[in-house]
C-alpha cells in the first residue's frame, strides 16, 4: 500500500502543467526559452499570462491532491504522518524530475506551496505572505521563493513542532534551494531577472 502511494505521488508530480498547458494553448515549450525551466515563472516569459496562471494553479493543486489523498487513505494519525510526509516530498521530486518529460521539470515552488497547504494551511499562508512581501519589494520571483524557502522550516517548527511534517519541510527546503542554485549565483552577481518596469 505504502509503495503504491509513493509511486502515485511521484507520477502525479511528473505531470508538468507548464508543458501540458503550453501544448494545449499552442505556445512554445517552456524548456526551450528563458530559464528553460518548466514552471509558471518561465511560462510568464512567453507573454501568455493565462498560461502562467493555469500552470501555477495546476502545479499547486497536484501538491495538495497528493497530501490530501494520502490523508484520506491513511487517516491523519501521528503514526502515519511519516508516510504522508514522504508522499509530499515525492510529488515535488516528480515535478522536478518528471518521468513523462525526460526528467526535465520545474524547480518545485508552486508544488511545494501545495504540499505545505496539505500539511498545514497556516504554514502555506505564512509562506505565501512571505513570498508576496518580498516580491512586492524586490520584484524578483526567485528571491521571493528563496526567502520563503529559508523561512519554511522555522514556520513549520513553530506550527507543528518536531514532527514528520517538519522533517519533510526541512528536506524540501534543501531540495528547493538546490534546484535554485543557478538563481542564487545570478542573484549574487546581480544578473537575475526581475519584473520591474
Amino acid at each position: 500500500m505504502n509503495y503504491l502511494l509513493f509511486l502515485g505521488a511521484y507520477l502525479i508530480g511528473s505531470i508538468s502543467f507548464a508543458i501540458v498547458i503550453s501544448k494545449l494553448m499552442r505556445i512554445e515549450d517552456p524548456r526551450t526559452y528563458g530559464s528553460q525551466n518548466a514552471g509558471a515563472t518561465n511560462v510568464m516569459r512567453s507573454g501568455n499570462k493565462k498560461a502562467a496562471v493555469f500552470t501555477l494553479i495546476g502545479d499547486c493543486l497536484k501538491g495538495v491532491l497528493v497530501v490530501e489523498l494520502a490523508k484520506y487513505l491513511l487517516g491523519n494519525d501521528i503514526k502515519v504522518q511519516g508516510i504522508i510526509a514522504i508522499c509530499g516530498v515525492l510529488v515535488i521530486i516528480g515535478h522536478a524530475y518528471p518521468i513523462f518529460f525526460k526528467f526535465k521539470g520545474g524547480k518545485g515552488v508552486a508544488t511545494t506551496l501545495g504540499v505545505m497547504l496539505g500539511f498545514n494551511i497556516f504554514l502555506a499562508i505564512l509562506l505565501l505572505f512571505t513570498w508576496l512581501v518580498v516580491f512586492k519589494i524586490a520584484k524578483v520571483s526567485s528571491l521571493s521563493a528563496l526567502i520563503a524557502t529559508l523561512l519554511s522550516p522555522i514556520y513549520a517548527y513553530y506550527l507543528m513542532g518536531n514532527s514528520a511534517y517538519f522533517g519533510a519541510v526541512l528536506l524540501i527546503a534543501f531540495f528547493v534551494l538546490y534546484k535554485h542554485k543557478s538563481n542564487i549565483i545570478r542573484l549574487i552577481s546581480g544578473k537575475e531577472d526581475s519584473f520591474k518596469n
